[in-house]
């Protein structure tokens, strides 16, 4: 099974990163967003990816161009024009890197990509989002359900501090930094994608997030996969800090590699 990743957007709510790298490649620890992501599904068994570059996508393309030099111990033979190779630690990843446009919405970005598929099933998510969903489940759920697309919906952690008041009125009896939102269940951007989905997507300018998505749910054409775990987007220098925070102090529950 393949998973694509939408990697091509500006990520303009990152500005002070992204005028200088696209959004999947600013780092948590010392890795792009995007090697943790493909780290998760690799650990599930998939390790050929479609990535949709953009924005900047020559960067995306170098790095895994160089990947397997960054990763070894090298010996340059500068007289033979020749690399040796010491070790060989990288990944046993199959990577497709595709120019999908720097303005192409999400769902043109899925367009462009569909000749590269055959007629599968393949994973899908944004090359921004983080979670510890269990995609070996997430698989099983869609298969049993047989239809166009799964969504993961999850409940995205609350923006602020909550407090429990006391009935004094201002006695605070409990106190939670990060509670999860008590409001509705949002898409968590790990899906399970049917090849006859791109049907549903007519051009460039097509968002994934909406005529295709919202079709589906009234044709009741979409199942939703509860996940009750783990999920953090990074789009904010925020975000991007909690995650490194998470990722430095051996607390980061998408590591599950």
């Amino acid at each position: 099974m393949k998973a694509i990743i939408l990697a091509g957007g500006m990520g303009t709510r990152l500005s002070e990163e992204t005028l200088i790298k696209p959004k999947p490649m600013i780092e948590i620890g010392s890795r792009p967003i995007l090697w943790h992501i493909m780290k998760i599904y690799s650990f599930y068994g998939i390790n050929e990816f479609i990535i949709c570059c953009g924005y900047k996508g020559f960067q995306i393309k170098q790095y895994f161009a160089n990947y397997w030099i960054n990763e070894n111990d090298i010996t340059c033979h500068i007289d033979q024009k020749k690399i040796e190779i010491h070790e060989t630690k990288t990944e046993s990843w199959k990577v497709t890197l595709i120019d999908t446009g720097e303005s192409t919405e999400t769902g043109g970005r899925l367009k462009r990509i569909a000749k590269y598929l055959n007629d599968e099933d393949v994973c899908m998510t944004y090359g921004d989002g983080l979670s510890d969903v269990n995609i070996s489940e997430l698989i099983k759920f869609h298969f049993a359900h047989n239809l166009p697309a799964t969504i993961t919906s999850v409940r995205p952690q609350a923006r602020f501090g909550a407090l429990k008041i006391g009935a004094d009125g201002t006695t605070v009896e409990k106190f939670n930094e990060k509670p999860i939102s008590e409001g509705g269940r949002i898409n968590g951007g790990f899906f399970i994608l049917n090849s006859r989905v791109f049907d549903e997507i007519d051009s460039d300018e097509t968002k994934w997030e909406q005529e295709p998505l919202v079709k589906l749910a009234q044709q009741k054409k979409l199942k939703a996969f509860t996940h009750n775990g783990f999920w953090h987007p990074m789009d904010t220098l925020r975000d991007k800090n909690y995650l490194n925070t998470l990722w430095n102090e051996n607390r980061a529950p998408w590591k599950i590699w």
